[in-house]
């Protein structure tokens, strides 16, 4: 909650958040998360060619507002990254990106301007509003290329992306969303936005909703409740075969949860960051300065471009998932009794 003084008086208002996303089963229960707070107003939602192709983004997005009970516009964006060939995630997340259950159309259409120009607007028209990308970053890349200016307006920008000193989930070295657009993740990484990075490693383990978290969901009964759970149905089987951990993994929802309540992230730092784009081997891998050896004389003319501007990218390595799971079933009608998270690991 932002308090504002006005007329004399001070006033409690919510803070209004810009969510670009390829709407598929995990961004479905992030945007649920947005829409259900009540400290947050959600100002417009763009989608973005991802995990499903961009106009089913659109329409997942419009659908799940739709369950929310709110009228926030959505803008249909780039249908493919800046410069290669498109390459969607349905294999993860289901034909239709929502488990292929044959959820209804959306009674409501997409807005016929461009999300690029959706983006400028929104962000000229709410400075210091907080941008949250659960996508490629192709809308957010054209929208600085567009409007440099939209840069210094906004006042932390979420991104959920990239796999900090770890193993990709797309390719051994990256991350889904940074390895279908790198070219846009590193114009956005190297833009004087301040961004928090939430990468995919903090949806792993026990931040995962396991069978007993699942079951505890779907005792509440509520309509969001259960269609959290079964739109990430295809999403947990895939999850199981890629990893051979059983539950479902929330990449999406846990980056918003720290866009709502940053405390959520127990630890973060900042660091130079930049993103591979020239080797196929490592394309999209995240690189993370973590050692602070960029700026050395063996390392200054390749990250040049990045310390520059000596702008770092703060980096969330890890969350409280006891927190972070009673803010997901706080959102989806769920808390019933808090729970707390009993380690499986010896």
């Amino acid at each position: 909650m932002i308090i504002r003084f006005i007329d004399g008086r001070l006033i409690a208002m919510p803070r209004t958040f810009l969510i670009d996303t390829d709407t598929a089963s995990d961004d479905a229960v992030a945007l649920i998360m947005a829409l259900r707070e009540p400290d947050v107003h959600v100002a417009a939602i763009t989608t973005v060619a991802g995990n499903v192709p961009v106009d089913q983004a659109a329409r997942n997005a419009l659908y799940v507002a739709e369950l929310c009970g709110s009228d926030v516009p959505v803008f249909v964006g780039a249908g493919q990254p800046l410069w290669r060939e498109y390459t969607h995630a349905q294999w993860f997340h289901g034909t239709d990106g929502l488990g292929d259950h044959g959820y209804p159309a959306p009674r409501r259409s997409a807005e016929q301007s461009h999300a690029v120009d959706a983006i400028i607007a929104c962000v000229n028209a709410n400075p210091g509003i907080t941008l949250v990308t659960l996508g490629p970053l192709t809308n957010v890349a054209l929208a600085l290329a567009k409007d440099p200016d939209v840069a210094e307006k906004v006042s932390r920008c979420v991104v959920m992306g990239g796999n900090p000193c770890c193993e990709g989930n797309v390719t051994p070295a990256a991350e889904y969303n940074m390895w279908v657009d790198p070219e846009a993740a590193r114009m956005v990484l190297r833009s004087t936005m301040p961004i928090d990075l939430v990468g995919w490693h903090l949806c792993r383990g026990e931040a995962a909703l396991n069978i007993d978290d699942i079951e505890h969901t779907l005792a509440s009964a509520t309509p969001l409740a259960r269609f959290a759970i079964e739109c990430n149905s295809t999403a947990m089987e895939a999850y199981r075969i890629q990893t051979g951990e059983i539950g479902i993994s929330l990449p999406d929802p846990i980056a918003m949860a720290i866009a709502i309540d940053p405390s959520i992230c127990t630890f973060a730092s900042k660091h130079f960051v930049d993103i591979e784009v020239a080797s196929d081997l490592t394309r999209g891998a995240t690189v993370v300065d973590r050692l602070g050896v960029a700026p050395d004389n063996r390392n200054r003319d390749v990250w040049k471009p990045v310390i520059a501007g000596d702008r770092q990218t703060r980096v969330c390595w890890s969350i409280d998932s006891e927190r972070w799971k009673n803010a997901f079933y706080t959102a989806v009608g769920a808390n019933h009794g808090s729970r707390r998270i009993v380690s499986t690991e010896n």
